[in-house]
């Protein structure tokens, strides 16, 4: 199949999804689900990662400064504007997109596979709205939480580490943190962090719903979920720099 057989039958799904719930209770409840699947079930692995982002950062910022002209605050102001610019957005999604992604098209796979979605659809619920559109609404809803939470983490994790190992008091750090911060930098943050998480949720949804076999190809089309993901992901992440970074 070519890619642009693909992008169209991609197309074609996310048009299908727009159509009037038979149930709205129905779909709030599967709503609700996707929201604790997503966001509170990948909780755990962003804090984790934030907080050893910032970490590190922050002691491979206090390692290449050794000039004695650049103050010590200036360590605060590179790991702020890196975790928010970059590592929180796109580091953590990239991360969401391999948990994310590959349980979003794993489920579906393996409801086609079993023919559950025949089922559904012959009771005359419209599949692509009720199985793949709480899955993208809960995406957007959740993954710019998540980034606002790492992005949190990555600072406080940056803190602990010059302070811990005596490289920085914390009143040059937070004054660091304070100087010259831009707020637009949080908006463009917030901007990549619901372009990621819609392509988070449709790829593997894409996948998922169309994957033909047995469990080898569920298998197989998860892992090209996640691939197409990230790739998706980089490029989207230039494509936004580009445009907003002038």
């Amino acid at each position: 199949m070519t890619l642009f057989t693909e992008f169209g039958r991609y197309l074609l799904m996310l048009k299908g999804m727009f159509s009037k719930p038979e149930n709205f209770r129905m779909y709030w409840k599967e709503l609700m689900h996707q929201c604790s699947e997503i966001g509170i079930g990948s909780l755990g692995i962003v804090v984790i990662i934030s907080v050893f982002m910032g970490a590190v950062s922050a002691l491979q910022t206090a390692y290449q400064l050794v000039s004695p002209v650049v103050p010590l605050s200036t360590i605060a102001q590179i790991v702020r504007d890196t975790v928010i610019l970059e590592f929180a957005p796109t580091l953590v999604c990239i991360v969401l997109a391999g948990v994310v992604g590959s349980k979003i098209a794993s489920e579906l796979g393996n409801m086609r596979v079993s023919e559950q979605i025949d089922a559904i659809e012959i009771m005359g619920i419209n599949t692509k709205a009720y199985l793949i559109m709480p899955k993208i609404v809960a995406a957007l809803l959740t993954i710019p939480f998540l980034v606002i939470i790492s992005a949190a983490l990555g600072i406080i994790g940056g803190r602990i580490a010059v302070v811990a190992s005596g490289i920085l008091a914390p009143n040059i750090y937070e004054k660091g943190l304070l100087y010259n911060f831009q707020p637009y930098n949080v908006f463009f943050a917030l901007v990549k962090a619901y372009t990621f998480s819609f392509i988070i949720s449709t790829i593997p949804a894409y996948y998922g719903y169309y994957v033909q076999g047995g469990a080898l190809e569920i298998g197989r089309s998860s892992t090209k979920a996640v691939v197409v993901s990230c790739v998706t992901i980089l490029f989207a992440d230039y494509i936004l720099a580009a445009l907003l970074l002038q």
